[in-house]
């Protein structure tokens, strides 16, 4: 079986993204231990400093302290030189994050905004992309792209909309989004973009199941950090798993699924909407907010315990609804951990660490990782 032998050119892009992503997982380091770490000569890891210098990538960061010759310079990946922007695009609303190559928010902005698959929507979505980049003041030409994430199924290439019933744009196409907004532009599951938003700067896990708790019930499924998307793209779709046989009716027409049970409007129906409101008098103990919690979270660890049965990782809760649920998850763990039949441990279930518009960032950061490649 022949071999491809790496041209010059090959291993000089090789060593330099090597190069930058051993910086970009680190605060500063200097040539010498670059160097050392990665097996590379000193002239080969100076050479590549330079051009990343010279294209703005890293920069220096000030001097080690001596050991006894000359001071090594402190180097630095330049964690502003380039921007994405993600899209959260729900029913309702709109959610805007503009984020550093670190991954940091510098901007977010949330918009009451009914989706229609209409122009006059998508030409506003464009305008809304526009102003937050103009209220940030940050320079255009730096903006990587676009991440849109969608309540919906897309199709292999990612370019349409295979499944959708939470908005009306099945069928549709990424270049209704791309026609007015000025940058290159990517469509993302809003849950998996939320699940890879989790796994983001995590060295120690590398395999989850992340349930989405929103006004629909989504979920990702990462293996290795790689979200698994399943042979029809329709992987981690919790919220049609059924747990109720003929019980109630979901949105998508089947009777019992995990959505009629666990969705955050489940609980924030009794207080006109709002989340918060529900956790703030779930806390004071009102009901029939409290009734309402009992029952939910009875659905919610049958169905975390389902998911631990398939999957044997840990389980993250997320979506609005797992955004609130870090006092409670001592209690949560514990109804988990009575429902497993091989083990008295339920610390695998966690509440998400991103509380923040998790998906619109989930989106930026694909954008940030292709960047990042192509080193």
């Amino acid at each position: 079986m022949a071999t491809h032998r790496l041209n010059s050119m090959e291993v000089k892009k090789m060593n330099r993204n090597a190069i930058y992503r051993y910086l970009y997982h680190r605060e500063a380091t200097s040539i010498q231990e670059i160097a050392q770490a990665l097996n590379l000569s000193l002239p080969t890891v100076t050479q590549n400093i330079k051009e990343l210098q010279e294209r703005g990538l890293i920069v220096e960061t000030g001097l080690f302290q001596s050991t006894g010759g000359r001071k090594a310079k402190s180097m630095a990946c330049n964690s502003v030189a380039g921007y994405a922007i993600g899209l959260d695009v729900t029913r309702n609303h709109v959610g805007i994050v503009i984020i550093d190559l670190s991954g940091t928010i510098i901007k977010h902005v949330r918009n009451h905004f009914p989706f229609a698959n209409t122009e006059v929507y998508f030409k506003s979505v464009g305008k809304l992309v526009d102003d937050c980049v103009e209220e940030s003041r940050i320079d255009s030409s730096k903006i990587l792209g676009v991440g849109i994430a969608l309540p919906a199924i897309l199709s292999e290439d990612r370019q349409t909309v295979n499944y959708a019933t939470v908005i009306d744009f099945k069928g549709g196409s990424i270049r209704r989004f791309a026609e007015f907004i000025r940058y290159p532009c990517i469509l993302s599951n809003d849950a998996n973009a939320a699940g890879f938003t989790e796994l983001w700067g995590e060295k120690d896990i590398h395999n989850v199941v992340y349930l989405s708790l929103n006004n629909s019930v989504g979920g990702s499924i990462i293996v290795n950090n790689q979200i698994y998307t399943g042979q029809n793209h329709r992987g981690g779709e919790f919220g049609h798993m059924t747990i109720m046989p003929e019980g109630r009716t979901c949105y998508c027409g089947q009777k019992g699924c995990v959505d009629a049970y666990c969705s955050a409007k489940i609980l924030s129906d009794s207080t006109q909407g709002s989340i918060s409101e529900f956790f703030r008098l779930l806390r004071e103990g009102h009901e029939p907010q409290t009734a309402i919690w009992q029952e939910y979270i009875g659905y919610l660890v049958l169905t975390v315990n389902n998911l631990r049965m398939l999957y044997d990782c840990d389980v993250i809760l997320g979506g609005y609804a797992g955004a609130y649920m870090e006092e409670y998850i001592d209690t949560l763990q514990g109804l988990a951990a009575q429902k497993n039949t091989f083990e008295r441990d339920g610390t695998y279930l966690r509440v998400c660490k991103y509380k923040l518009e998790a998906t619109a960032v989930g989106a930026a950061l694909e954008l940030v990782t292709e960047f990042i490649d192509s080193i």
